[in-house]
C-alpha cells in the first residue's frame, strides 16, 4: 500500500477540481446510489500514465466541455484498497485496471476507458475521447 504523503498530491490534483474522495467500500456505495443523473469515476493511480495523460486529460476534458457529467469521484488504487475493489465491482465485466475512468448513469456503467486505452496516449487525446463521450452520455435527450 502506498504512503498517504506520497498519493496525497496525485489525489489532490482530482479533489482540487471537484472530484469526491472515496475511501471507503460504504462511501462507493452510498456516492453510487446517489448519484442520480451521470457520474464519472476515476480510478487513479500513481503510474506515469496516470500523471501524465489519464489525471491531466480528465481535468481538460471537464475544462473543455460545456457539458458535464452531473457527479465526480475517485477513488485511489494502492491506498484506498477497499473502496477500489469496490468500485471496480461497479465496473464489471471490465477486468481491473488503473488508472481507469468510468462513467455511469443512474448508477449503471455505459462507458469505460481501460488502462490500454490510456496508456501512450496524450492527455489531450484522453480528454477529447471524454468530451465525446459526454457528448454522447450527458445530454438532456438522453435522460
Amino acid at each position: 500500500m502506498y504512503p498517504p504523503q506520497l498519493v496525497a498530491p496525485m489525489k489532490a490534483e482530482l479533489t482540487n477540481a471537484g472530484f469526491q474522495d472515496l475511501t471507503s467500500a460504504e462511501e462507493v456505495d452510498n456516492f453510487m446510489k446517489n448519484s442520480k443523473g451521470t457520474a464519472l469515476v476515476v480510478i487513479n493511480s500513481v503510474c506515469g500514465c496516470a500523471a501524465g495523460a489519464a489525471r491531466p486529460g480528465v481535468r481538460a476534458a471537464l475544462a473543455g466541455s460545456e457539458v458535464k457529467p452531473d457527479h465526480l469521484a475517485t477513488v485511489f488504487a494502492g491506498a484506498d484498497l477497499e473502496a477500489t475493489a469496490r468500485m471496480r465491482e461497479y465496473t464489471l465485466p471490465y477486468p481491473p485496471s488503473s488508472p481507469a475512468v468510468a462513467l455511469f448513469k443512474d448508477g449503471e456503467l455505459i462507458h469505460f476507458v481501460e488502462r490500454h486505452h490510456i496508456e501512450g496516449r496524450s492527455a489531450q487525446m484522453i480528454a477529447q475521447h471524454l468530451q465525446m463521450a459526454f457528448e454522447e452520455f450527458c445530454t438532456e435527450e438522453q435522460a
